[in-house]
């Protein structure tokens, strides 16, 4: 609690320092353990395939970054708490106003040199494939100049088998995945940064989000061999 009141106050690298801790002790009560693959960039913006809630903690674990997360997510018992003193910003959903607002934040993060992430298939899956981006997001990019780093998230058990325990879909609660991760006696979450690419040069968002669906397939099917 005190640290959550100090943080405001805090410099930007003693920041980020607590909110990698908050996530790393965040996996390790869960029993995760986190596998770093690349280099995450200093900046810019990151779009990874969305399996669980466990996603935003794992990468922030490796990379502090400032997140686009549904307003639901605020609501969550100790999640929602914890994602926004890490910084989430939460996005409004089912109108134009709301959209152009998350367009318009993400613009003004990416302009300040900050690394912001988001889950540009709109939704959680199994993880065993990646679904369609939506292009939408991939315009921040563009109107900041800003580079486009693909992230690839998958899940283990202990033997090195993927796992669909951490998906967060359809109908189950936050405290059914809770429990579904903490049977499985230990998870690894692996985080890929994957080479970014560059916004300008006249792209177009589709090409950019597709350009990063396919960077994240690829890895998917060769981590999966």
């Amino acid at each position: 609690m005190a640290a959550a009141i100090v943080l405001p106050w805090l410099s930007p690298e003693a920041r980020s320092f607590l909110v990698a801790r908050w996530s790393r002790q965040l996996l390790d009560v869960l029993g995760i353990q986190i596998e770093v693959d690349g280099t995450p960039p200093t900046r810019g913006l990151l779009v990874a395939n969305h399996i669980s809630w466990v996603d935003i903690f794992a990468i922030n674990a490796s990379a502090t970054t400032t997140f686009l997360a549904k307003d639901e997510v605020r609501d969550w018992p100790a999640i929602g708490w914890l994602a926004e003193r890490a910084g989430t910003l939460f996005l409004e959903r089912g109108s134009r106003a709301a959209a152009q607002r998350a367009r318009r934040l993400l613009i003004d993060e990416l302009r300040r040199g900050n690394r912001v992430g988001v889950f540009p298939e709109g939704t959680t899956s199994l993880g065993e494939q990646v679904m369609p981006f939506h292009g939408a997001l991939f315009q921040s990019a563009i109107d900041a100049e800003a580079t486009v780093a693909p992230v690839l998230l998958r899940y283990t058990e202990a033997d090195g088998r993927p796992t669909t325990a951490a998906a967060y879909v359809g109908d189950t609660s936050l405290w059914q995945c809770v429990r579904g991760i903490a049977a499985t006696g230990g998870l690894t979450a692996h985080v890929a940064f994957l080479p970014p690419i560059d916004s300008g040069a006249g792209i177009d968002r589709r090409h950019l989000a597709h350009r990063s669906h396919q960077a994240i397939s690829h890895a998917l099917r060769r981590a999966s061999r």
